[in-house]
């Protein structure tokens, strides 16, 4: 071989040598990637026209790139903003679920109460005039009580509802016993018979019952909401690590500093990193979905044994039954009190004159089911029934809803990979970016949660460090599952609500002995007892007549049963 041919391969071949592997000998054009960076809404001042050496860099391979230093910081930021959308977009079906259902079933029984209530002021109004006026604090502070504990207060339920019988006992005491005087240390100690003498017979325990365990249950659901709304606007705002932010970068924008803009990340390396930046976020799951399953139980409680419908009808009678047991043992109930408390001082000769069993007979009769008022009243009646019946069209909705959020936290690092603006898909394993290359990703997938992030290949996590954040939404969780469960079983237990006002609550189960189950093992809480809210009774107590006290009753029938069930 002659000695020049010689002589000029050996400077070609340390040229060749000399040049960076994998590296054309011509620098490649970066005007891809410049209309790409372009479109993010960046400068292309940033941006060189032709690959550059890649020393610089430090996230992205330091290959030849059409990235400068200032473009790898601006991508890294660039893929933390959008990692942080994606994770909003992405839990926007829970916590739209959470927000809208919470404020639809609210709406409805707020005004299943309104409703309640102005149908049995409208009744009374209309039939009793002034007389009802006069007297129609007893009712009103039993819907104020009521509405009170359905939004948090500190309200003893069962205590409420035996003062609000205890209250109705004094004055139609008075009513039967018109012949004497009776002081408030009297009355007083007459409300002390209620349970003793059962003057009502069993209507106040079974309309108690109804009562506690329907709105122990509306009170628990739609507080469960609002935690449920709570924690699904916390946890979707996430904050990524150091170590998830380069992991972000190099899977999302260093295909633009490899000459590569349109080169999307290969499906089971999306899944990697987003396990990895989202990897406390899983640990949130096994609560989350013991939480949705006790959601779904008293929601059904709130369709079935705890439905107001089903117990409208047989309400009434039962009522009918209480006033006529009352003025059945009118006598024996007088001479008992009268026993136990003392005799009663005799009234002024006016009011005297006429005897109790005139007074009673004349204006006392048993209620009539089919009376019931077909004017305004029953106007009230039918919106009651319609709220009602739209209310439990609204919890069938949201038990469907609910069931679709479960597992949805372990489930986002796939709801996101597979979205095809993010991915490649799993259709393209091949030609894809891996973070090196464009070239089938090999690594395993791992496992959900964050101990499971111990060899992930793509993000540094500190498995050690759990995210306090995080815990506290799994303590809440926790907490509301609990009071939940308690609902369940129709018992309530000491209730905080969203604005941190801590209230008490009875500890009475709401169940008959064989109605509710006991799947659940929980510990029921004491509440602090309310004072009972005893008014005095002013004179127009006495005037007050029978059918005032059977209308009164009645309306209990044809209003608070509605809210009951």
């Amino acid at each position: 071989m002659p000695s020049w041919i010689g002589a000029v391969i050996l400077p070609l071949s340390g040229l060749l040598l000399s040049l960076p592997a994998g590296a054309d000998v011509k620098a490649r054009s970066c005007g891809e990637v410049r209309q790409a960076y372009g479109a993010k809404g960046f400068s292309l001042a940033d941006i060189p026209y032709q690959e550059i050496a890649g020393e610089h860099l430090r996230i992205c391979p330091q290959e030849y790139t059409c990235c400068t230093t200032e473009m790898e910081d601006k991508l890294s930021q660039q893929s933390k903003l959008e990692f942080e959308n994606l994770v909003e977009e992405t839990s926007h079906f829970v916590r739209t679920t959470f927000v809208s259902r919470h404020k639809k079933f609210d709406e409805f029984f707020r005004e299943l109460l309104e409703n309640a209530e102005k149908s049995l002021n409208d009744m009374f109004v209309r039939t009793y005039g002034m007389l009802y006026m006069q007297n129609s604090e007893v009712f009103q502070d039993l819907f104020t009580e009521l509405k009170r504990y359905y939004t948090g207060g500190n309200v003893n339920l069962e205590e409420m509802l035996n003062d609000f019988w205890a209250r109705l006992l004094e004055r139609m005491f008075q009513l039967i016993n018109p012949q004497y005087h009776f002081s408030e240390d009297y009355l007083e100690c007459v409300s002390k018979y209620t349970d003793q003498l059962k003057p009502f017979g069993d209507v106040p325990r079974k309309l108690k019952i109804q009562v506690t365990r329907a709105f122990i249950a509306a009170r628990t659901f739609v507080q469960g909401l609002t935690v449920g709304r709570e924690v699904a606007n916390r946890v979707s705002k996430v904050s990524p690590t150091p170590g998830c932010i380069r992991a972000l970068m190099k899977m999302l924008y260093c295909p633009y500093c490899r000459g590569l803009p349109t080169v999307r990340p290969c499906n089971n390396y999306c899944l990697n990193v987003m396990k990895g930046c989202l990897a406390n976020q899983a640990d949130l799951d096994t609560e989350w979905n013991l939480f949705i399953d006790a959601m779904l139980l008293v929601a059904e409680r709130l369709e079935g044994p705890f439905n107001i419908e089903s117990v409208m009808d047989p309400i009434d009678v039962k009522i009918s039954e209480a006033i006529m047991n009352m003025q059945e043992n009118s006598m024996q109930v007088s001479a008992k009190v009268f026993q136990g408390c003392g005799q009663p001082k005799p009234a002024p000769a006016l009011r005297s004159a006429r005897s109790a069993p005139e007074n009673f007979n004349t204006r006392f009769r048993p209620y009539n089911p089919e009376e019931r008022p077909t004017t305004a009243a029953g106007t009230s009646l039918d919106r009651l029934r319609i709220v009602w019946r739209t209310m439990q069209h609204s919890v069938t909705d949201i038990k469907e809803k609910l069931k679709l959020s479960k597992k949805v936290w372990s489930a986002l690092p796939y709801t996101i990979c597979k979205d095809e603006s993010v991915t490649a898909g799993t259709s393209n394993e091949e030609e894809c970016w891996n973070g090196h290359s464009k070239a089938r990703y090999l690594p395993e997938i791992m496992n959900d949660g964050l101990t499971n992030q111990i060899n992930n290949p793509e993000v540094d996590v500190d498995i050690t460090r759990p995210d306090t954040f995080i815990r506290q939404q799994i303590m809440a969780l926790r907490v509301m599952t609990n009071k939940l469960k308690n609902a369940y079983n129709g018992n309530d237990v000491n209730f905080q609500d969203t604005s941190d006002e801590s209230s008490g609550s009875g500890s009475g189960s709401g169940c008959m002995d064989d109605v509710c189950p006991t799947e659940f093992e929980f510990v029921t809480t004491e509440a602090p007892a309310v004072d009972p809210d005893r008014r005095e009774v002013d004179s127009s107590a006495s005037q007050l007549g029978h059918s005032l006290l059977s209308g009164s009753l009645v309306c209990v029938v044809l209003a608070l049963p509605r809210l009951c069930r």
